[in-house]
């Protein structure tokens, strides 16, 4: 053996120090993982033809061996780690020569670039990562993040650390809008450290919490790590979780889990809300204490008014909070008492199919003393209960048509159980309603007569419902009746945008704000899935950013704002009539509405058009699309190459003798320690696409295969990597703030500075760890 190492150890020795010599050559990353995989399979083919590459391979023909597997131990679990005594004979790494290994691994990266790059089922999941890469570029190009850094410093200015709670906000707003680490960092480096310093903000506090705050990017979503490590781990955990079924002694993970084992980027999204808002507000937490304990360091500083009306306290609490909690809050009471809910009068055509029991009853032995290790003794009796209860009633009852005396008896029931006012009626109303109060607490000396009038109209519509809809009104019925009260409602509304928009606060945070809403909130709420999120995303900074700059050319932005309407237009319309215009009976009414919504389909894509031209003759989107084809050639050139240095890594059996000492360690709690701080190491040399597409799918099918939830491993996943990449001395973001920092701001002064946070940032995995549910509240509350 070479210098007393097992072959398969030096192998991993000399992929990681080819890798890493690579990425140090100055060569661009993507094509440096390429070449380190073919360079490092020639030193090693080469050393395994001089004989100098041995290793130390389990002799299965020994007798102990045969012991081993007369006991009941599986073959798969016997390793080196787990028995070292047992003989052993000296193998090549390459047991059926280089030559082999290398038409293995040009084969089996076709395979992969085919199923991962070219046509796999990730790869529509992976578009999002250029729609929301163009989402960020065009926002953080059209200068929306300096109003919003402007404004949250007048906001918070005064407050004692002001100045740093406001680029903690500035940074979660662009981190929910951009994903991107690199561009929030240098965005707030060049705008708001300078200001910082000027206002005698202490060096170490200004580039400590622009580090952290850019690096939030990381873990709040639509954040591009949790697209790139969801892709990968819904395979990973599947695919663990069925050998582990297996080895249990089960047929398949969804007998042993009693659930389906998948995990989507949706749900990953879910979790990820939580804890990217709790570091924010750590951060924003030890910023403040910072500026208390330290007050010469951080002081307040008045950076001018807003242009607003002053507002009282009382005033404030009434239109800002309480009346706005009122209006939800009841709402929420009236749906719990069935006054607001659907109003639906569709049956299905056919019965639900019989309950299951919560667990497979019919098992082998082997699989049910598992099943009850796994769930409890509790679990396992209340699951055979159930079984016998189906059982004594008949057995599990599959679906059948009902007859048409059936289904009207179904309809009357549900017409007779209808909430008077529906659930999309009440949204829109509680939407109105809520900017109907702001606007008379941003000026509540003005003339309450209009919103007085629109609050009536609200009033009005949610009369009308109750009184002349039921679920068997046709949907164009339905807006005949609405229309009247519904014109005064938005009349009143009107005027209240009006005066919501001459608010600075509300003019440079509103726009941003809905447009994180309608991504995250179609993800997190189940609606679509990342990709049509993300494209929405993408159109919406388009637009966005094209009214931002025909607002300073002093052009009248109409055709973009009827362009928003017109999108809201076509999705009320789609939700609420039958467009399917392709069948033999199609009724009056839907070849209106589909006219309806087809015209105000093609307004909204002459808006985004409008709106490309706009940015395209300001020099705003050719270098936008330009910078998104960068870094998404970049990221797809990382996959494959990645690829090929993985495939290198398993041809001398270097994955699988990496999972064979992890599986080697009794603990589960102990494997996952180990692997987290590994990657935190590797976060030090090691960007998170390298990390992602190198090292979790060597490690994922172990820590994927345990008793973990997986979404709780993906997030700590992903918070790790944003403490690697702030921790000195070769975190990433300290090169990215280095790089635009004032030279009276030192290396040491950004060191210094963001020891804190990475101290926050390990409380925060702490506090993951102890209190799991931070992570997994949301993906249980919202169905999926």
């Amino acid at each position: 053996m070479l210098v007393g190492l097992d072959g398969v150890e030096v192998g991993l020795i000399i992929v990681f120090l080819t890798l890493f010599g690579a990425i140090l050559s100055g060569f661009p990353v993507a094509f440096s993982i390429g070449g380190a995989g073919v360079i490092s399979f020639a030193i090693i083919a080469a050393l395994d033809s001089g004989g100098y590459l041995i290793h130390q391979a389990i002799d299965t023909s020994s007798d102990q061996y045969r012991e081993l597997i007369s006991a009941g131990i599986r073959a798969d679990t016997i390793s080196v780690f787990r028995f070292p005594e047992l003989p052993r004979y000296e193998a090549p790494v390459f047991e059926q020569g280089w030559e082999h290994a290398m038409k293995r691994t040009i084969s089996f990266i076709v395979n992969r670039i085919n199923e991962r790059v070219i046509a796999g089922q990730s790869i529509e999941t992976l578009l999002a990562v250029l729609m929301f890469v163009l989402m960020g570029i065009v926002l953080e190009r059209s200068k929306i993040a300096n109003d919003l850094l402007t404004t949250m410093a007048r906001v918070f200015g005064p407050l004692p650390g002001g100045l740093a709670v406001s680029i903690v906000v500035v940074g979660a707003f662009l981190a929910a809008s951009t994903g991107i680490v690199g561009a929030t960092v240098v965005t707030m480096g060049l705008l708001a450290l300078p200001t910082m310093l000027r206002h005698n903000y202490s060096p170490e506090l200004a580039t400590g919490v622009i580090a952290a705050s850019g690096t939030l990017g990381q873990i709040i979503p639509p954040s591009i790590v949790i697209v790139l490590l969801g892709t990968l781990a819904g395979d990973l955990y599947s695919g663990a979780q069925e050998a582990r079924a297996q080895l249990a002694g089960c047929t398949d993970a969804l007998t042993y889990l009693g659930e389906p084992a998948v995990v989507s980027v949706g749900t990953l999204f879910q979790a990820a809300l939580l804890p990217g808002i709790m570091l924010a507000g750590l951060y924003a937490a030890y910023a403040f204490g910072f500026a208390i304990l330290n007050p010469s360091k951080a002081p307040p500083v008045a950076m001018g008014g807003s242009g607003g009306e002053p507002v009282t306290r009382n005033e404030a609490l009434t239109w800002f909070l309480g009346v706005p909690v009122l209006i939800v809050a009841g709402t929420i009471f009236l749906g719990q008492v069935n006054v607001v809910g659907s109003q639906s009068a569709q049956v299905d055509n056919f019965t639900d199919s019989g309950s299951v029991a919560s667990l497979r009853t019919n098992v082998g032995e082997e699989c049910q003393a598992s099943m009850i290790e796994l769930h409890g003794q509790e679990a396992w009796d209340v699951a055979i209960a159930e079984q016998a209860q189906i059982e004594a009633s008949g057995g599990a009852t599959e679906s059948r048509r009902l007859s048409p005396e059936e289904i009207e008896q179904s309809r009357i029931e549900k017409v007779a159980n209808a909430a008077p006012i529906g659930t999309g009626v009440a949204i829109l109303a509680v939407m109105l309603a809520l900017a109907l109060s702001f606007a008379r607490g941003i000026a509540p000396s003005a003339d309450p007569l209009q919103l007085s009038i629109g609050a009536a109209g609200l009033v009005g519509v949610l009369a009308f419902d109750w009184l002349f809809i039921s679920p068997l009104t046709s949907s164009g019925m339905m807006v005949l009746i609405l229309v009247p009260p519904s014109i005064v409602a938005l009349w009143g509304t009107r005027h209240a945008v009006i005066r919501l928009s001459q608010n600075e606060l509300v003019r440079v945070v509103f726009p941003p704000l809905v447009l994180i809403v309608a991504v995250l909130g179609s993800i997190l709420g189940g609606i679509t899935n990342p990709t049509p999120a993300a494209a929405l995303g993408a159109a919406g900074a388009i637009m966005l950013a094209a009214y931002r700059r025909l607002r300073e050319e002093d052009i009248n932005p109409k055709v973009i704002i009827r362009s928003t309407f017109a999108v809201a237009i076509m999705i009320l319309v789609g939700i609420n009539f039958d467009l399917r215009i392709n069948q033999a009976d199609v009724s009056f009414e839907s070849w209106v509405f589909f006219i309806i919504a087809y015209g105000s389909y093609l307004y909204a894509l002459f808006g985004l058009l409008y709106s490309c031209y706009v940015l395209f003759r300001s020099n705003v989107l050719t270098p936008a699309v330009r910078e998104t084809a960068k870094v998404t050639s970049m990221v797809f050139t990382i996959l494959v190459a990645s690829q090929l240095l993985n495939l290198v890594v398993i041809s001398f059996g270097g994955e699988h003798y990496i999972q064979d000492f992890l599986r080697s360690i009794d603990s589960e709690v102990r494997v996952f320690l180990i692997v987290m701080i590994v990657l935190f190491i590797l976060g030090f040399v090691l960007d998170f696409l390298e990390i992602i597409y190198i090292v979790v799918p060597i490690v994922g099918p172990v820590i994927y295969g345990g008793s973990f939830d997986p979404k709780w491993v993906t997030i700590m996943i992903a918070v790790n990597l944003q403490t690697s990449f702030l921790t000195p001395p070769f975190g990433f973001a300290l090169f990215y703030l280095r790089g635009v920092a004032p030279k009276e701001v030192t290396t040491g002064h950004i060191y210094r500075g963001v020891i804190p946070f990475v101290l926050i940032q390990v409380v925060g995995l702490l506090i993951l760890y102890y209190v799991p549910g931070i992570v997994t509240l949301v993906p249980d509350l919202i169905p999926n």
